[in-house]
């Protein structure tokens, strides 16, 4: 709803959707912190060499923003293709908070190298803050069968407004 200073009056006037991409400012951190705390669920994709594959996962994000954990039964193709390649990506996104408007839904597609997690200290404290987020997952993390994972993330691509771009390289 936008206000209409000649008439003085309130009336809807609708954003039309951009149609070519723009670069961004967005404040990447603050994003992700803040999808982090709203959204549960990440796609995250993997490839087997030859094709791409998907997973809807369960994540939580570190307090520091550097790492994404997720876990995975051992005996799947997202771990298998993991373990051949660790390049991942991840998607996260507010579509199901925005139903009918794309100006504000936002998506941020982070982009690392995933590994298993062995038990230890580091085990604990990935977990720890997983569990946090998830605790109704605490039996399936602790399972043998189950192996937590640990993304370290090498960029994160923050698209909002549709077609407006913002990156943030974690090497610089």
């Amino acid at each position: 709803m936008r206000h209409n200073s000649q008439l003085g009056e309130e009336m809807t006037i609708k954003e039309k959707i951009p149609v070519k991409t723009q670069k961004g400012a967005a404040l990447i951190p603050e994003r992700l912190k803040t999808l982090n705390s709203k959204e549960y669920f990440a796609v995250l994709a993997t490839g087997d060499g030859s094709q791409p594959y998907t997973s809807l996962i369960a994540y939580a994000l570190t307090h520091d923003m550097k790492k994404i954990i997720f876990a995975t039964p051992r005996n799947t193709r997202k771990y298998t293709n993991i373990i051949h390649s660790a390049n991942v990506a991840l998607l996260i996104d507010s579509r199901s908070k925005r139903k009918k408007n794309l100006l504000e839904t936002e998506a941020i597609t982070i982009i690392g190298i995933a590994k298993p997690v062995k038990k230890g200290k580091t085990w604990n404290e990935l977990a720890k803050t997983f569990l946090m987020k998830h605790p109704d997952l605490e039996e399936f993390i602790k399972s043998p069968a189950t192996a937590l994972m640990a993304v370290d993330i090498t960029r994160c691509v923050h698209v909002g407004r549709f077609q407006t771009v913002s990156v943030l390289d974690y090497s610089n």
